[in-house]
């Protein structure tokens, strides 16, 4: 599927447990540093309330949901962009993924060890950002070299490429990461150059407060949730408010039904397992369309804005090949139309160009010829 969004924090924050309920997979989760050395990767189905609604209405033999991927990356600790406590290793799992969840303690347990001795989310979220933005300014610093070489010698390309980094060493330099700056022009030439550096702070971030079972499902808003509530609202970001371990006891009942009497019973509407994952989803800036049929009904991920021809190209390479048109009708209008029968009856099914851009909760039908 390709879209990941790594789980990253201190350790014994909550990342191994969440990601545990995640998945449901029995990836340790022990009480000490480094549990957690090579990532876990765990492909995750998305909640989406419309594929279900669809299914009522398009019967057919299976339905399958959309998925992306989280990945578990081991607790950074300070100076792990010096190669602290396997820092460089658990680094580069950080650049291999699209997006970040900064998972953030918020909660008092004696019996659960913190690094830093002691429960500070600000401490906690400086620590992490420090490392990422030195680890950055290293690879920005030693480009901008490179690239200043180049352009003396008359690279046009190479001189756009060493300002555009000067001004990314600069901000870097003055603690701020890259996805900040949004007076940066990501759609020039300079910048394709730079990204293949894969800076770490230019990945968009989400933060997870970690609180306890009562503060949940009380509804509190504790000191150290409103912390991080503030600086994730200076960067632009969200904040989802979980309960790792209380997600797992869910995660662990066997059936739909048992969990959702067990949410009942805590006073839960929803897990906050579903609002982390459309907020992952969301984080990555991704949309969702469907197909329908006798065979299948199935919920379809692309990045928005991507075109018919690219969407056809998430269900087959061929299908994106030989594309010849897509019939497109949305959600909205084919749930008041009831089916496909009576959308083809009332012209309701529009014949769009590979150009064409998606949107979210496209149904699609693609024709096309190999």
């Amino acid at each position: 599927m390709g879209f990941g969004c790594g789980i990253i924090g201190l350790p014994n924050v909550g990342k191994s447990t969440l990601f545990n309920a995640l998945t449901r997979a029995a990836v340790p989760a022990a009480n000490y540093p480094f549990c957690t050395i090579d990532p876990n990767v765990g492909v995750v189905p998305v909640p989406e309330p419309r594929l279900a609604r669809l299914a009522e209405l398009v019967p057919t033999k299976r339905v399958v949901p959309t998925v992306m991927e989280f990945v578990d990356i081991a607790g950074l600790v300070q100076g792990a962009s010096q190669g602290e406590g396997l820092g460089n290793q658990f680094l580069q799992h950080i650049a291999e993924v699209d997006a970040v969840a900064h998972v953030v303690r918020c909660f008092e347990d004696a019996q659960v060890v913190h690094v830093s001795g002691s429960i500070d989310p600000q401490r906690d979220i400086e620590i992490i950002q420090t490392e990422l933005i030195l680890k950055d300014l290293s690879a920005a610093a030693g480009a901008l070299s490179r690239w200043q070489k180049h352009a003396k010698s008359g690279d046009k390309a190479a001189a756009a490429s060493a300002a555009l980094l000067e001004r990314l060493v600069a901000a870097l330099d003055a603690g701020r990461p890259i996805r900040s700056l949004q007076d940066v022009d990501r759609a020039s030439a300079a910048w394709t150059a730079v990204r293949t550096l894969n800076l770490l702070t230019d990945k968009p971030v989400l933060y997870v407060a970690n609180l306890s079972e009562p503060e949940v499902t009380a509804g509190r808003e504790p000191p150290a949730l409103a912390t991080v509530r503030r600086l994730a609202e200076a960067e632009g970001a969200e904040v989802v408010p979980i309960c790792a371990a209380l997600e797992a006891q869910i995660a662990a009942l066997e059936t739909e039904q048992e969990r959702a009497d067990y949410l009942a019973a805590v006073g839960l509407s929803e897990s906050g397992l579903s609002r982390f994952i459309r907020a992952g989803y969301a984080l990555l800036d991704l949309i969702t369309f469907f197909t329908v049929g006798p065979e299948e009904d199935r919920a379809w991920t692309i990045r928005r804005g991507a075109t018919a021809q690219e969407a056809a190209g998430a269900i087959h390479s061929d299908i994106a090949r030989g594309f010849i048109r897509a019939e497109i009708i949305g959600y909205e209008e084919f749930l008041a139309l009831g089916s496909e029968a009576a959308a083809r009856e009332q012209g309701k099914l529009r014949l769009e160009g590979k150009a064409y851009r998606m949107q979210d909760g496209d149904l699609a039908h693609f024709r096309f010829s190999v």
